[in-house]
């Protein structure tokens, strides 16, 4: 070995021992300090023990407070905005019954007209001309008949003196006699005939004189006039537009369409009130009068009619009207506070507390009635219910209930 590899091997082992007494040193403190560690905590738990103390474990959480409310059973009596129009209670288009030309028309939209009044005044020439043509067949059909009874009056004076001759034998052949008899029955029938077309054409005659007073247009109810579609000079007949519109204003017709849940409460005669906003603030009072008795498939609504009185004829035909419908059920509900009624996308649930237990009870919604809402499911009145639903409430969570106030 030459003089550099010692100096090397030198050096060498003189780092190892640098560095295992450097390894030392470092297990020696951190014995230090974990023993004094350990003895802190052992003179930590002797003093608590000369002290008479335990360690203390934590104690378990208390129950969640959580508000109730009691679930109420009663009458749902509340009043149910619903739209509404106002019609006319009869509305008639009024047409001419014969062709002719519009002589006089004494009314005009807005006319006040009493049941009988006329309205207008049709000339119909062609009708003069077939009235006075009918009346000549009456004449001539009465002629025929006077003709034929007095026909008939001679043969029967013939049949008469045969006969009576025929009582002389010898004077008279029967076969004469019977000649006659049959002479008479055949002037009697044709006397029975021309009776009888006389009747005819006088019914005839009398129908056309019947014609001639529709000739005037008169009203076939009190109403007023909201539409006059002719003038003089117009020609109108049944084929042809009307001439005047006819609308019966007092009483008036209020038509409502009720939901399926509340037709069980419809009762007829009973009050409805109703606003427009014609007149705001001021309500308005009819009797319910005619229920459909049927719902329209499509809504599943009930049509009915509240006849409303209008005699100062403030209302008119066509109004909007809200209708405050008295909703009432059948039989009583049980009502719970609003926010008690949890909804998601696959349920609606309110939390009742039963023996300090949370648990779900699936519900169906029904009318709202400002804070409080009906609802339908496992319930009973007097339940506990959790004032507000969450689903941070676990079904199956113990609580401690507060009670709050029942709607």
């Amino acid at each position: 070995m030459n003089a550099g590899t010692a100096t090397r091997a030198a050096t060498v082992r003189t780092w190892d021992t640098d560095m295992g007494k450097h390894h030392l040193a470092m297990f020696v403190l951190l014995a230090i300090a974990t023993g004094g560690a350990v003895g802190c905590s052992s003179r930590t738990e002797a003093q608590a023990a000369s002290q008479g103390g335990t360690t203390k474990t934590a104690a378990p959480a208390a129950p969640l407070a959580v508000p109730v409310a009691r679930v109420v059973s009663q009458p749902l009596e509340r009043s149910l905005p619903l739209p509404g129009d106002l019609i006319a209670y009869q509305d008639v288009a009024i047409h001419a019954k014969v062709q002719g030309f519009v002589e006089r028309i004494d009314v005009d939209r807005g006319s006040v007209v009493p049941r009988g009044a006329l309205l207008a005044r049709i000339v119909a020439p062609e009708l003069n001309a077939q009235i006075q043509e009918a009346e000549a067949k009456v004449q001539s059909a009465d002629a025929q008949r006077l003709e034929a009874q007095a026909a008939l009056t001679s043969e029967q004076s013939t049949f008469d003196r045969l006969k009576k001759a025929s009582s002389t034998p010898g004077v008279v052949a029967g076969n004469d006699v019977e000649v006659a008899q049959q002479k008479v029955e055949a002037a009697r029938a044709h006397v029975q005939a021309a009776t009888r077309n006389v009747e005819a054409t006088r019914q005839a005659a009398r129908s056309l004189r019947d014609i001639e007073t529709y000739l005037q247009v008169t009203a076939p109810f009190n109403g007023v006039v909201t539409e006059r579609t002719a003038h003089v000079g117009s020609l109108v007949g049944p084929s042809s537009g009307s001439i005047v519109r006819l609308q019966q204003v007092s009483p008036l017709r209020l038509v409502t369409a009720i939901p399926e849940p509340y037709v069980a409460g419809v009762a007829i005669g009973q009050p409805i009130q109703f606003t427009v906003i014609t007149f705001p603030g001021e309500t308005f009072t009819g009797k319910l009068a005619r229920p459909a008795r049927a719902l329209d498939l499509k809504t599943r609504t009930m049509a009915v009619e509240v006849d409303v009185p209008n005699g100062n004829g403030r209302l008119a035909p066509g109004m909007f009207a809200e209708v405050r419908w008295p909703a009432r059920r059948a039989a009583a509900s049980l009502v719970v506070p609003r926010t008690a009624v949890a909804t998601t996308t696959e349920r609606s649930f309110v939390i009742r507390v039963r023996d300090g237990v949370a648990e779900y009870v699936d519900v169906r919604r029904g009318a709202t009635m400002g804070n409080n809402v009906e609802v339908f499911g496992d319930l009973h009145a007097g339940d506990q219910v959790a004032v507000r639903a969450t689903d941070e409430i676990r079904a199956g969570t113990r609580v401690n209930p507060v009670q709050q106030s029942t709607p």
